[in-house]
């Protein structure tokens, strides 16, 4: 397995990263019964040495097989494989990877969860949370004009929206989410790159939501949010990503 954590090792969207393919043999040693229950993971020097990748890979691969339950972190002691529980961890068959139009699928999900988020946002933002809201907008606009995609900082505010709802139980869904979502939105933002008016809009956007949580106006907070992931699959259309039936959505009202 060759070394960087953005490398990736098939063309196209959803393509499988190192992570993925990580993450993907971590389980199967785990399900496999290779790995049982209470062993300690190896640290990650040891495997970003063992596998050949970067430590930021092996972190996000450890990351997802967390988000489906098979491991868990003791303070200073490190990472092990979880007791088997009776209940089925969240997850969705990774074909939702292999087409457009699974992704968009899976945008549809996160619209109807982010525009709730936002609306309980609105209700239960405290200064503080409000205030880091509006320096993760300043870290994307840091890295855009750095020459970044900016993926990262866009996936940490919405992850602080999440957050400022006061239920963690949002921060732990996304944060499950984000593995399906981060190459889409990679694409998203490479469109919106390109073009002024979708740089510029998507920044309105984002400051109407900050505006209308900080404001403690849940329906403008809602209706905020809605907008911007339709208006996302709308520049993905116009600017020639999606075919115009692909990622179809109603108007928001």
């Amino acid at each position: 397995m060759p070394a960087g954590a953005g490398r990736t090792v098939a063309g196209g969207l959803g393509r499988e990263t190192l992570a993925d393919r990580l993450a993907a043999l971590l389980s199967s040693q785990i399900q496999g019964g290779r790995l049982s229950p209470g062993d300690r993971l190896p640290t990650e020097a040891r495997m970003s040495a063992e596998h050949g990748v970067s430590r930021s890979v092996v972190r996000e691969a450890v990351h997802r097989v967390k988000s489906r339950g098979l491991l868990v972190s003791r303070q200073g002691s490190g990472v092990f494989v979880a007791v088997a529980s009776g209940h089925q961890p969240l997850e969705f068959d990774p074909a939702v990877l292999g087409s457009v139009q699974a992704v968009v699928h899976v945008v549809e999900v996160r619209r109807v969860l982010e525009s709730e988020m936002a609306a309980l946002a609105a209700e239960r933002a405290t200064r503080v949370q409000v205030a880091g809201l509006r320096r993760a907008l300043a870290a994307i606009d840091a890295a855009a004009a750095s020459g970044h995609d900016g993926v990262a900082e866009d996936l940490a505010f919405h992850r602080a929206i999440g957050e400022a709802t006061g239920n963690p139980q949002f921060s732990l869904l996304l944060g499950f989410l984000e593995q399906y979502l981060r190459e889409g939105m990679r694409i998203t933002r490479g469109n919106e790159a390109r073009r002024i008016d979708f740089m510029e809009a998507v920044r309105k956007e984002h400051r109407s939501i900050v505006e209308a949580i900080a404001g403690g106006d849940p329906r403008a907070a809602r209706r905020a949010a809605t907008s911007h992931m339709v208006h996302s699959a709308q520049r993905l259309v116009r600017g020639g990503v999606l075919a115009p039936d692909a990622g179809r959505t109603r108007s928001v009202r």
